[in-house]
């Protein structure tokens, strides 16, 4: 790949889809134009919105504050990882417990109180990382396809930079519980914030490396593997792919004095029918301006979209989630988290860690630069966005429409997520050369007025699609004042479309969507008991 130029990289499956498309795994959204034949509704994209009662998680207790072993104060889960856990129903948060310090565990019910249990792997704390270990960059991720006991969860764990200048090797570490963590392997180079994630379309596990450009412009290498443990010992040639970076449409901001954006890190999960990933721009200052002055380095969170894993599409390049850029608890240093995100009814729930820094711990006051107040009063906050919300599909007064491309599904029941309370959403399902399929017209279409996130289209004279599963056909939406978020082919009147749910949520039973509409009154029930 050509990063000299720092255009935007190509995304090759945009330019030639297949000539027909499979959907029955998840929702299927408008992130592209993948899907889309021809459309005369207009593309909006959306932002998560940032919950008024921020921060949810602060630095508290000694293992975040005094006993902090560079004397930074945080309780951020950086990409550790914010998982539902369906058997015992309630979400578990992996953290960075006093900066570059250990990680521990919190646990909630409601996604937004936590609690610290007592665990025993150091009595009298909710720690979990080994104590020869000490993190810089991490990640902890279900793996929900071992069958070993001892597997079930993964860890790979960078260690901070050492003051010689000699970064200790990373290592690969699995869980039967995420917390007691045994079994360990060595694994291969990388630089600083590197991470890993579960690509299940492919079935690899990805290793999100950290590489330069010329002029030290931060950027990602990509590694791959079947198996976590046999595979994370790559070798140096096997690392040299180069995967990501930022390009010239990036924001950069003028007041920091970096005349170019760079990409500090990635994280990704899949969610649906793709891989949801959030860049991590970095907008300066470089770490010197910032140790002068305490400041947190400014980086915010950008939305990414893949269909393969590798090639990533972004055409919205506004911050999803950005830095405040005052003295507030986000100030700036913004970091996703592994997860991404949480599905919680019909919203995505973005959980997000930010720094307001600390102006009293400047350099040369502090020698050390993992001491300096750029990475004091670390939280977590959480941001909100509509289920599918990425990307809509809109219409005013008068009517458009959207064509798709060829698909084929073995479903039985249409479902949208749209909403038109003010409007009307119809349907019609038509033969590839574009002639209506009967009883599927528009005419038959029963119109739908409302807003959802998950209600089922039907026609006159049809009960379900099943004298037309596994043959393909053409989707026609006619769409009137309202927006249109994503499709899918349930196999039942559930609504469950069997895509990834991402980090999970209320109702939820494992890593895909399996119980469709149901998780939404589960959700509703959690918020509810409150």
């Amino acid at each position: 790949m050509d990063t000299s130029s720092g255009n935007r990289l190509d995304v090759p499956y945009l330019k030639s889809p297949p000539k027909v498309i499979p959907i029955d795994i998840g929702r299927q959204l408008f992130v592209d134009d993948f899907l889309i034949a021809s459309a005369t509704l207009k593309r909006s994209f959306h932002k998560p919105e940032k919950y008024a009662g921020n921060p949810i998680f602060k630095p508290e207790t000694p293992l975040e504050t005094t006993a902090s072993r560079t004397g930074n104060w945080a309780a951020v889960a950086k990409s550790g990882g914010i998982w539902w856990d369906a058997k015992e129903h309630l979400f578990r948060m992996w953290y960075e417990a006093g900066w570059l310090s250990t990680v521990a565990l919190a646990t909630s019910r409601d996604g937004l109180s936590w609690e610290r249990p007592d665990l025993d792997v150091v009595r009298g704390t909710n720690q979990v990382l080994p104590t020869d270990l000490t993190p810089d960059s991490w990640t902890v991720v279900p793996n929900f396809n071992s069958t070993d006991p001892e597997a079930q969860w993964t860890l790979y764990v960078h260690p901070p930079v050492a003051q010689t200048g000699i970064t200790p090797p990373s290592t690969c570490l699995t869980s039967p519980d995420g917390i007691h963590w045994t079994r360990r392997k060595e694994a291969g180079p990388a630089g600083d914030r590197s991470t890993h994630h579960y690509n299940p379309f492919r079935k690899k596990w990805v290793f999100s490396l950290r590489s330069s450009l010329p002029e030290k412009k931060r950027a990602r290498s990509y590694y791959e593997c079947e198996d976590f443990m046999k595979g994370c010992g790559w070798g140096d040639a096997e690392v040299t792919t180069f995967w990501l970076a930022a390009d010239r449409e990036d924001p950069i901001d003028p007041s920091t004095g970096q005349d170019r954006a760079q990409l500090y890190n990635f994280d990704a999960v899949a969610y649906e029918s793709l891989m949801l990933g959030l860049f991590e721009i970095h907008m300066g200052p470089e770490n010197p301006k910032c140790q002068a002055t305490g400041m947190p380095k400014i980086t915010e969170l950008m939305f990414a979209y893949s269909r393969d894993g590798f090639h990533w599409d972004r055409p919205d390049r506004r911050s999803a989630i950005g830095a405040e850029k005052k003295d507030v608890w986000d100030r700036a240093y913004i970091q996703s988290v592994g997860s991404v995100c949480n599905v919680r009814g019909d919203q995505l729930w973005f959980y997000y860690s930010g720094f307001q820094g600390n102006p009293a711990k400047t350099t040369p006051e502090i020698k050390e630069w993992q001491a300096n107040g750029m990475y004091d009063r670390g939280s977590m906050g959480v941001a909100f966005l509509r289920r599918d919300g990425f990307a809509s599909m809109d219409a005013g007064n008068a009517v458009g429409s959207l064509t798709t491309r060829p698909v084929q599904f073995s479903g039985t029941q249409l479902f949208v997520n749209v909403a038109a309370s003010k409007g009307r959403l119809r349907a019609e399902i038509r033969n590839q050369d574009g002639t209506p399929i009967i009883p599927f017209t528009i005419e038959n279409s029963v119109p739908f007025t409302g807003d959802s996130t998950a209600t089922s289209l039907k026609w006159n004279g049809a009960s379900d699609l099943t004298s037309i599963k596994g043959r393909p056909v053409v989707f026609y939406f006619e769409l009137e004042n309202g927006s249109l978020y994503s499709f899918w082919v349930s196999r039942d009147e559930s609504g469950r479309s069997d895509g990834f749910v991402a980090g999970g949520g209320p109702g939820f039973t494992g890593p895909t969507d399996t119980v469709g509409t149901r998780a939404i009154a589960v959700d509703r029930a959690v918020r509810s008991s409150r």
